[in-house]
């Protein structure tokens, strides 16, 4: 059973089509990367699954269970942080939540150890009697994740949480949404900086105008944007002996050095590139990669028996956000 699932999930302002015909669907236990540029539909998205908004059209089901009209499959099932959250400053850390266990109801005789063991899962217990309005951003932020969670939900939804921290706050923050998901938790991370859902994130979707453009795992979004495989292959030395290897291996072409013309011949549609020359006998490939793992292990060792010193021999798949922007440019964007 998935956590989210949402089947034509469409919303409407006014004359904006705000998501058009989503179909998403999330695995239980994952970090889901939901990347997009600015308006292209992540919050209104988020809301939906929250149940503070209704779609025009379409469904959403939360571990199965169908989501009603007035939400309160969501409330139950689901933590949401919003991009922009509000705190009160005259509360003390451990008041805040307090105050939120008891809108969630929880058990008087439960409290005091929710509220307790939420300060020591966000690293804010030596703050527990501070007024919030004490806290740095990055506080603030861990004290809303942890109101995100005061009811134990399955299903975190947070919405840009990172927005406005500093790098160390950023590295805090990841370390917890890895403990979080080790905890059992399926958490949708929104942002429109894919590079930074890359480093926590253990599959992802895109959204562009409302529409979801690409779904799954890392390797299974990069070929829906058009992107291949490639191989990084660093040598000590026999680079033109290197050279002649890979360009007679299945699935890799023609060697292109950086400092000469780039050739306009092809051989089996694939291009070898030299990134790095150091001297006449090192160098560093990297190389449009169409063979399997098989054909990959068979090219190492045959630079091995070869003679040729490998310092590293990496598959590190094309750029994934060039590819996200190349794909993207010329798309309008829209609101929410």
């Amino acid at each position: 059973m998935s956590a989210i699932e949402t089947r034509g999930l469409t919303r409407r302002y006014g004359r904006t089509l705000a998501l058009d015909d989503l179909s998403l669907t999330v695995e239980r236990g994952t970090i889901y990367g939901f990347v997009g540029p600015n308006g292209a539909g992540k919050t209104t998205t988020l809301r939906l699954l929250t149940g503070l908004i209704e779609p025009t059209s379409g469904e959403i089901r939360l571990l199965g269970e169908r989501l009603d009209a007035r939400g309160h499959v969501a409330q139950r099932l689901v933590g949401y942080m919003p991009d922009f959250f509000g705190v009160y400053d005259d509360l003390r850390v451990w008041e805040y939540l307090d105050f939120w266990a008891r809108c969630y109801k929880v058990p008087a005789a439960k409290r005091r150890s929710t509220v307790e063991g939420l300060l020591d899962l966000v690293d804010l217990t030596p703050k527990r009697d501070t007024f919030v309005q004490g806290l740095s951003r990055g506080m603030q932020q861990r004290l809303c994740l942890a109101h995100a969670l005061v009811h134990d939900p399955p299903i975190l939804l947070l919405d840009e949480p990172a927005s406005g921290l500093d790098p160390r706050a950023r590295v805090e923050l990841r370390e917890l949404l890895r403990a979080l998901r080790d905890m059992g938790k399926t958490i949708v991370l929104s942002s429109h900086i894919l590079s930074e859902l890359a480093e926590v994130s253990t599959s992802l979707g895109i959204i562009q105008a409302g529409r979801l453009i690409a779904s799954g795992s890392f390797d299974d979004v990069r070929r829906t944007l058009g992107g291949g495989d490639r191989l990084s292959v660093k040598v000590r030395n026999h680079a033109i002996a290197a050279e002649a290897i890979i360009r007679a291996t299945p699935g890799a072409g023609v060697i292109v050095r950086e400092e000469a013309e780039l050739p306009q011949d092809d051989v089996a549609g694939q291009t070898v590139r030299l990134e790095e020359t150091r001297d006449d006998g090192a160098a560093t490939f990297l190389v449009d990669w169409s063979g399997d793992d098989d054909a990959a292990a068979g090219l190492l060792a045959r630079l091995v028996d070869a003679g040729v010193a490998v310092r590293s021999f990496a598959d590190v798949g094309s750029d994934l956000e060039d590819l996200f922007l190349q794909l993207t440019a010329a798309q309008p964007v829209v609101a929410g």
